[in-house]
């Protein structure tokens, strides 16, 4: 399997300019490639990721990445995917948001000894001057295909602004110096970005008359069918500890919906495919397939040390999928003793005859049991909220029960809410 056959093994692939060209391209030379991130904010989040860990494959097969933070895009703003224009930030706030954005995507793309190159538009887009950027590429533009973008015509009916407009030239021309100064052939982006870069790609045939390309990957959504990346509550997941603590971090990766594990993990751990299926296997152990992904996932963002420490507290809090490690991995989790060494979570003692019945106990009744609501029927909003979990499984059935035969020797971890937690046990009968 080459490096393109591995990209579209693992679902990176969406749209390219050319297909045969792209796969012969990364076969046969060291490809100087590119992806572009506005740092509209101080912190990346886990949506976009995406193209990092696209951008990783390839310069671990050999391929030299081009690391383009745009501190001059960021000055106009990406209309793609939005139904209004991004509030405008100071030129001391977008300096700020590069530096930010420039160190943590250094914990991702390795630059030691020219592996890699970090670059910021701002360096040839703010020198050039407003008639010379017409001059030299005003006509090579059709303003019926930038109408016909789908990043602007979903912007028609609301409003674009000229400066929102522009962008795609602007992204175009990034490609055209990347290509011209640094020998770069082909762009990566979300799919959302295949007009601005198939722009890219004719502006440099037009002006230099040299064969490059584009190809997009897919916007991951989740189970939800919203854009990947937030919490439950809508929250995003920052790769910032100030914004997302490291636990949390971990968390939102060993939560994630059984149906998406796999793909998940092709995405975003390094472990090879076959092992990535077998881990995934239906009648295999889910959960230890989600402590593996959260712990590379956050491997990768936080080091081996705060995945290590992540794994450990959150399986003293909830329990380790596989305490004794006997289901095979290639990943560094193997190596972690699964030993509990964090305080132990608030204990409820929960009265057996509560669970007498052959029915048992419904789980909103038990979360009052257990002193984590008021009243059986703030225990069904919840639920109907999806706040509560049994295990670090979330429950959905505001009248699912509980038995006594499901209360373990270490009794069961119940979660209502994003930090209120109870390890309800059976209270001991005296005599």
């Amino acid at each position: 399997m080459n490096i393109y056959q591995e990209l579209k093994a693992r679902g990176f692939c969406y749209q390219q300019t050319d297909e045969e060209a792209i796969e012969k391209l990364l076969a046969t030379e060291q490809v100087r490639f590119y992806v572009g991130f506005d740092p509209t904010g101080n912190s990346l989040h886990v949506g976009h990721l995406l193209p990092v860990m696209a951008m990783r494959l390839l310069q671990k097969a050999g391929h030299f990445p081009i690391v383009l933070v745009g501190g001059a895009t960021a000055q106009i703003g990406d209309p793609s995917g939005r139904i209004s224009a991004r509030p405008m930030m100071t030129l001391e706030t977008i300096a700020e948001n590069v530096r930010c954005l420039r160190a943590q995507l250094r914990r991702f793309i390795d630059d030691t000894d020219g592996k890699a190159l970090f670059v910021n538009n701002a360096d040839w887009l703010c020198k050039i001057g407003y008639i010379e950027m017409l001059r030299e590429v005003g006509s090579i533009f059709s303003v019926n295909r930038m109408l016909a973008q789908e990043s602007v015509k979903s912007r028609l009916e609301n409003g674009l602004s000229f400066l929102e407009f522009n962008y795609s030239i602007l992204q175009g021309y990034d490609f055209y110096i990347l290509n011209r100064d640094y020998g770069c052939k082909l762009e990566m982006g979300g799919q959302d970005q295949w007009g601005n870069m198939v722009a890219g790609t004719e502006l440099v045939r037009r002006k230099s008359g040299n064969e490059v390309h584009c190809m997009t990957i897919p916007l991951l959504m989740n189970s939800s069918g919203q854009k990947f990346g937030k919490t439950s509550g809508g929250a995003n997941v920052w790769l910032d500890v100030n914004r997302t603590s490291v636990f949390d971090y971990y968390q939102f990766w060993r939560n994630s919906d059984d149906a998406q594990v796999e793909k998940l993990m092709l995405y975003f751990s390094p472990l090879p495919i076959e092992e990535i299926k077998r881990l995934c296997d239906p009648a295999g152990n889910i959960n230890r397939a989600k402590e593996i992904l959260a712990y590379e996932a956050t491997c990768l963002a936080h080091g081996e040390t705060a995945a290590r420490e992540a794994f450990v507290t959150a399986g003293s809090r909830f329990g380790f999928a596989d305490p004794e490690r006997k289901i095979p991995t290639t990943s560094s989790i193997a190596s972690v003793e699964p030993v509990r060494v964090t305080a132990e979570l608030p204990v409820a003692e929960i009265d057996p005859a509560e669970l007498a019945a052959p029915e048992g106990v419904t789980v909103a009744r038990l979360l009052v049991l257990a002193g984590l609501c008021k009243s059986n029927s703030d225990g069904r909003r919840l639920i109907q909220g999806g706040a509560v979990s049994i295990d670090d499984k979330k429950v959905t059935d505001p009248v699912a029960a509980v038995r006594i035969a499901d209360f373990g020797e270490a009794g069961l971890v119940l979660r209502a809410g994003k930090k209120n937690f109870r390890r309800a046990v059976l209270k001991q009968q005296e005599g």
